[in-house]
């Protein structure tokens, strides 16, 4: 297996250095030349299996330089009992008689993103010593939320790395910015920048390709490396969650295996829904990919018209996760939409950076249009939602999972399409108190940490521990640069 970039498939990497490398030296997204497929006898098989030996199954055919026994341990140590809260690692839950949560939540982080960056550093540490890579990694972030936290409580003390996360400065949630700035463990870092999230991945980007920033780092022993989705080591497990859903549906007799699902995802950067996507190509019969948005629907009007345009005013909303105009793993839809066309990807890719726009050929739409549906939803109907959940349920749901629900529902009643769905359930409601709580018709909050014991009691709901945890830590991390000066904040941590 292969993997070739997004703008030149004539670069071929092997998986190991696929993984440690992050990003093509061009820019591009390293993508696999081919997807393996799962028979349905292939998924019969996984519906009786563990998740550990799901992830397994799952990713060893796109890891060719890795054994079956050193993926077993990876999955073992990255989706154990002492790292998530249910033993079925992503359960799915019922909430009606053909609507299903999976919930991505129960890790240390408490967000979706636990799921591939507790593997990420174990497929990362061994693919640099597949390569005989003797610098250390110093691994750079962008987030909008969720991914800082779950990449540095992955990387946390891990030997032959150091992590540097930035963060929009007031464009995450409370909860989200103590957990970072308390982070533990003597090799990470984190930053906030001046701006939304686009300018701290925009500013990433620029980092990975300046020459002058890679020289230096080579001389003092580093070399660039990420853990955002642009590695395939984040997409790759994320796919196995889909499956995994898909067949503890089958075990449970909800569904009988070969029956089709829809999915509706919440997503900002497009890589959630873009492992879906992958899932549905290996063979798991996901029928309609729903892509909910919500204020910053940049990537439902791409959806629904071929048309990508981030030229459009910037919104902050309770769903901050999803707070972003420019969607980075979108360029892998494109080159698998396109027939792995490099040229075309290329060129769609100079146009975004020169003039914030590109339109897809007619061929490309008439494949999204197949494959993709899209909605988004504001904030004002995201806490009705979460309210309507809770009332009708008793099922509490953050507001990214919000977004998705009410998504689907416009979806089903415009299509009149009722096919089983999984809605994608990214965060624990107590990530989002003071929204979740507003919902609920709390008007007066709790300051600090005491907002989740609040919500707690309001619903009867534990709180998570990690986020209970929180409580009287110390911070750690306080530094804010503009975008200009994110270089000077890496030079900073490495000295």
């Amino acid at each position: 297996m292969y993997y070739v970039s997004t703008r030149n498939k004539q670069m071929r990497l092997a998986a190991s250095q696929a993984i440690a490398q992050g990003l093509a030296e061009d820019g591009g997204l390293l993508t696999p030349e081919v997807f393996p497929k799962l028979s349905q006898n292939g998924l019969k098989t996984l519906t009786d299996m563990s998740y550990q030996q799901r992830a397994v199954y799952i990713m060893k055919p796109y890891l060719d330089d890795f054994t079956a026994s050193e993926l077993a341990a990876y999955a073992a140590k990255a989706y154990s009992k002492d790292k998530f809260d249910v033993r079925e690692v992503a359960p799915v839950r019922k909430v009606d008689d053909n609507t299903y949560c999976l919930e991505l939540w129960h890790g240390p982080t408490c967000a979706f993103k636990d799921m591939a960056l507790q593997m990420l550093p174990h497929l990362l540490t061994a693919s640099l010593k597949k390569n005989d890579e003797k610098k250390t990694a110093c691994i750079l972030v962008a987030t909008s939320g969720d991914t800082g936290k779950g990449a540095l409580e992955g990387f946390r003390d891990v030997d032959g790395t150091k992590i540097l996360v930035f963060y929009p400065k007031d464009g995450v949630s409370a909860i989200q910015e103590l957990q970072m700035n308390t982070q533990e463990g003597e090799n990470v870092g984190v930053c906030s920048v001046v701006g939304n999230f686009d300018d701290a991945q925009t500013g990433v980007k620029r980092l990975f390709s300046d020459e002058k920033l890679r020289a230096e780092l080579a001389e003092r022993g580093y070399f660039l490396s990420s853990a955002n989705s642009i590695n395939w080591g984040r997409v790759l497990p994320q796919i196995v969650y889909y499956a995994s859903a898909y067949c503890d549906l089958v075990r449970e007799e909800k569904i009988t295996l070969g029956d089709p699902v829809n999915v509706c995802v919440p997503t900002g950067n497009f890589g959630n829904i873009l492992a879906a996507y992958y899932a549905k190509q290996m063979g798991v019969p996901i029928q309609k990919l729903i892509c909910a948005s919500n204020s910053n629907n940049v990537l439902t009007d791409f959806l629904n018209t071929g048309v990508y345009d981030r030229n459009r005013k910037f919104y902050n909303t309770m769903s901050p996760s999803m707070d972003i105009l420019i969607s980075s793993n979108l360029e892998r839809m494109l080159f698998e939409l396109s027939n792995n066309n490099d040229e075309e990807v290329r060129g769609y890719m100079a146009q975004l950076a020169a003039g914030g726009r590109y339109e897809v050929s007619e061929e490309i739409k008439k494949k999204i249009g197949k494959f993709f549906a899209a909605g988004y939803c504001d904030d004002a109907e995201t806490q009705k939602v979460i309210a309507k959940v809770w009332n009708k349920f008793h099922y509490l749901i953050d507001p990214h999972t919000a977004v998705a629900y009410d998504v689907l529902e416009q979806y089903r009643r415009e299509s009149g399409d009722n096919t089983a769905a999984i809605v994608v359930s990214t965060a624990s409601p107590f990530k989002f108190c003071d929204t979740v709580l507003g919902a609920l018709g709390v008007t007066e909050l709790a300051s600090g940490t005491d907002i989740i014991a609040q919500l707690a009691k309001k619903t009867g709901v534990k709180a998570p521990a990690p986020l209970a945890g929180l409580a009287g830590k110390a911070l750690r991390f306080d530094k804010t640069v503009t975008k200009d000066h994110m270089v000077d904040a890496v030079l900073d941590m490495l000295r």
